[in-house]
């Protein structure tokens, strides 16, 4: 996501979502750190995978969330792989698993987060969940879009066609 290659994130919803299901929260949030989840396998780029800090959890990424969609037809994400780093077999698996068929797309600016904020891992943090309370950040952070504005315009009118909007 540092390096640009992403607008797109999908999410079909974590095992300690509730009743109500996954939807998205926030429309801006510190990405949160994850190693469980991130399979080298599963993604269409190569991305170095650091191991954490013991103890540590480092945000170097903070989202903004443009708009989200809820995607029931998978073919509308094809001309858009370039835009997020997941194999199409994998999107396909996470797009069929569980009723109803289908995705929640957000389309977001990344920006790198300066200095990397550390904190204490806490048991709050773990578990199979989408959302975390953090505390309040530092007010010395700043936030660097990690595309231009021209760049980030572009790829969202080219998302909103796709998507027929």
């Amino acid at each position: 996501m540092l390096r640009g290659e992403t607008s797109l994130i999908f999410r079909k919803g974590g095992i300690a979502e509730g009743r109500e299901g996954f939807r998205f929260q926030h429309e801006r949030f510190f990405l949160f750190p994850t190693f469980f989840h991130e399979q080298a396998e599963r993604l269409r780029i190569d991305v170095p995978m650091l191991e954490p800090e013991p103890g540590l959890v480092s945000f170097s990424a903070y989202v903004h969330v443009e708009f989200t969609r809820w995607i029931e037809d998978l073919s509308l994400l094809q001309p858009l792989s370039d835009l997020h780093v997941l194999k199409p077999e994998v999107l396909e698996q996470r797009f069929a698993y569980a009723d109803p068929k289908g995705l929640h797309l957000a389309m977001i600016r990344v920006f790198g987060v300066i200095p990397v904020w550390s904190l204490a891992f806490q048991k709050s943090f773990g578990g199979c969940r989408s959302w975390v309370e953090l505390p309040e950040a530092p007010a010395e952070l700043r936030f660097t879009p990690v595309i231009q504005d021209g760049e980030h315009a572009a790829r969202v009118q080219r998302v909103r066609e796709a998507l027929g909007d």
